[in-house]
Parts: structure tokens; sequence; C-alpha cells
């Protein structure tokens, strides 16, 4: 592949990587060519290995026979392969956390619900969460106890977006998602009911045996400041509350989603 030296982030081809925002990187008017930043080897790998087209990857040149040896190695033979001086790419915001490799891929098109579901028992449902960093400690959670898919509202936070994939650490590509409209008809359609988690009088603790004994339970997390609204609390089939002490009255959402999908996964398991 094409191994091109830059001494500017202003050259073709780089901008992707040091000037285009997230709205840009996305492309809403065209999402068939809209790409996302993975910053890391780990990171790229877990990408790539997942089936995720590589576009073009920026690194420093030591990497180059180091830590990204295996990932230049893999990569098609026209993928343009950027590098330069760490003083020159260190002007790229937070560029000292990817460990000198970032790496341009194709966003894939969005998958229909019934697809995602497909098979799944457990399923998570972002509702309006915004903040990256929450969106991606709820995939690296979902990924590492068990969900089987995560579906995500279209007022929530985009799952590749740049910092999210950094905290998720690569688990948003190892659970299968994709968005779903915030009244969950297509959900119920497939079969799932609904537990919507929030403090409300008519709240079941989430230990509650009912709750393991749903075949299909959508798991549902509002946003971090007010929660969930009182129509998603009114559409679900149970309201779910963690039990809490020393006058705590909630948990932070990726906190909880933890908590949640630990408890509901480890009882689904004979």
């Amino acid at each position: 592949m094409p191994i091109i030296e830059i001494t500017s982030l202003a050259e073709p081809g780089v901008q992707m990587f040091s000037t285009l925002t997230e709205a840009q990187l996305r492309n809403r008017l065209e999402p068939e060519r809209g790409i996302f930043i993975a910053e890391s080897p780990k990171v790229i790998r877990v990408a790539l290995q997942a089936g995720f087209e590589p576009v073009a990857l920026l690194c420093e040149a030591r990497h180059l026979t180091g830590d990204a040896a295996d990932i230049v190695a893999s990569l098609p033979d026209q993928l343009p392969v950027y590098t330069g001086p760490r003083e020159l790419l260190a002007q790229l915001t937070g560029y000292t956390l990817t460990r000198g490799v970032l790496c341009a891929m194709r966003r894939p098109k969005p998958a229909e619900v019934s697809a995602v579901c497909a098979g799944a028992r457990r399923v998570a449902v972002v509702d309006g969460v915004v903040d990256t960093t929450n969106i991606g400690a709820i995939f690296r959670s979902a990924a590492a106890l068990g969900i089987d898919a995560v579906l995500l509202t279209p007022s929530s936070c985009d799952p590749l977006n740049r910092r999210a994939v950094r905290v998720s650490m690569g688990s948003v590509f190892l659970v299968p998602w994709t968005w779903v409209d915030a009244e969950l008809q297509s959900l119920r359609e497939l079969g799932f009911r609904t537990a919507a988690m929030a403090l409300t009088d008519q709240s079941v603790s989430i230990d509650h045996p009912v709750l393991r004994s749903e075949p299909k339970l959508a798991i549902v997390l509002g946003t971090e400041g007010d929660g969930l609204s009182n129509e998603a609390i009114a559409r679900a089939d149970y309201v779910v509350r963690i039990p809490m002490a020393h006058g705590v009255d909630s948990l932070n959402v990726a906190a909880a989603s933890a908590v949640a999908f630990w408890e509901l996964v480890k009882r689904d398991t004979p």
C-alpha cells in the first residue's frame, strides 16, 4: 500500500482525521459515504476483525514497523497510509491518547431492528443518552455481560462517535446495534417485553422473579439528567429499580446499565 509522508494536517486526504466534525464524518445527507475514526491499535484490530472496511490509516512512522505493523500488513494494497512526525500529529485533539494510530473506516448501512434482534433474548434500549462517555461505557458493559443487541432512539448519541468508540474499547464493533423508534413498536412486534429502569411508586426490584422468567426482555435506559420520560415509563411493561443504600437515589446511567445487564442476563442463564 502507498506510504504517504505528510508535512501538514491540511494536506489532501488527511482532513478526515484533522478538520472534519463528527457531523461531517457521519454525512447524514449521504450515509453510504460516511466514515468514522477508530483510535489505537487495539480498537482498530477489533474493528477490522469485525469486518469493518478501512479507508485510510494515519500513524507515526515508528508504528509502521512497531505497534501497527500487523495492521498495515492486513490492509488492502491501494489503501493510503499517512505518516508524519509526532510533533505534527500531536496537533490532533486527543492524539496523545491514541497510541499513535488512527484509522478512518466506512460506516455500515444501518441494519433493520428485526435483523439485529434475530435470536436475541436480552437487548438494551438506549433512550436519549447523549454523553459519548456513557454510550461507550454502556456498550462495553453490554459486550462484557452478554447483552445480545443494543438499540438506540434517534435522540441518542451516535455509537460511532470518536470518543464513544474509544471509551468502549471497540465494544461497539462486537455487539449488534441499530436505531429504533422511540415508541419501540418494532420491538414489541418481535415479542419483546420492556423493562424501564426508573424510580416510581410502581417499580419492582431488579431481582424480581417475573423479570427472570421473561423469554425476551428489552432493558430501557434513559437520559443522564432526567432519566426516562413519563411517556416512555407509561409504555413499558415493567418499571424496574435498583435497590439503593445510604440515601442515594440513583446511579449514573452507565453504572446502572452494568448492574442491570449483570442481574438480568445472569439470572436468565440456566
